[in-house]
């Protein structure tokens, strides 16, 4: 019989409450986390037992390691995992969650997306001058600069999306109503703006910046779909549970 098996993350930005749940779902069964993996996890057969799980962000330096774990192990939650500055907790059912404020739960997600956000306007500021450069130059030089342009796009797109998502969630936290109803309707606000460059302005809009609002288009239509994924599986999670 098999010991380990694989159980795919829904992407902690976007469905962390989910991954949790199903993880405490699978614990009920007998499968109990045992590592991170690649875009998921690794479970391990045991007796069934109730855990639930919860997951903090932070980079803790290798002197401060114990002194953070004891924190969260005076709390009643035992460290299960860690990687690259993620780090999972279990517990019986009824213990005090590990964020249980606006606060704490603000700096969590905020933790999450710090380390991002100068990588995505590093690309960002490439992708500008590289989609510009396209636009300028001619011949071999700006089919190349164009096909640079669609791998930072392939790179910018879905790093940002998960950024909007992470400070989305540190908004609700906050309780910042006016941010997160911005965010919820940035989809939107991109389609109407890509559809106007696209087919209004079609045959006076460089072939670079066409193709970069066709990529947007897509990113938008798959922010929605995403979303209404994650609303049905979380509902059968709870379900479940």
């Amino acid at each position: 019989m098999k010991m380990t098996k694989y159980m795919m993350s829904q992407g902690l930005a976007f469905g962390e409450e989910t991954d949790m749940k199903k993880l405490q779902h699978q614990s009920n069964e007998g499968w109990h986390l045992e590592k991170f993996a690649f875009m998921g996890y690794t479970l391990k057969k045991g007796e069934p037992a109730e855990y639930i799980y919860n997951i903090d962000y932070r980079k803790v330096d290798h002197d401060e390691q114990d002194e953070y774990m004891n924190l969260f192990s005076e709390s009643g939650w035992s460290h299960v995992t860690s990687n690259h500055g993620m780090h999972i907790f279990r517990a019986q059912p009824g213990t005090r969650p590990i964020f249980s404020d606006e606060g704490t739960i603000a700096e969590k997600h905020h933790n999450l997306g710090k380390p991002m956000l100068p990588i995505a306007l590093s690309i960002m500021f490439i992708s500008l001058l590289v989609s510009v450069g396209s636009f300028l130059s001619t011949g071999i030089l700006q089919k190349g600069l164009t096909v640079a342009t669609v791998i930072l796009l392939v790179l910018f797109i879905p790093l940002t999306w998960t950024l909007v998502t992470i400070y989305k969630n540190k908004w609700i936290a906050e309780q910042r109503k006016g941010l997160v109803r911005f965010t919820k309707t940035l989809p939107y606000l991109i389609l109407i703006l890509c559809g106007a460059l696209l087919f209004g302005l079609s045959e006076t809009v460089h072939q670079s910046f066409r193709l970069v609002a066709y990529m947007m288009v897509g990113a938008a239509i798959g922010m929605g779909l995403v979303s209404l994924l994650q609303t049905f599986t979380m509902k059968n999670v709870n379900k479940a549970n």
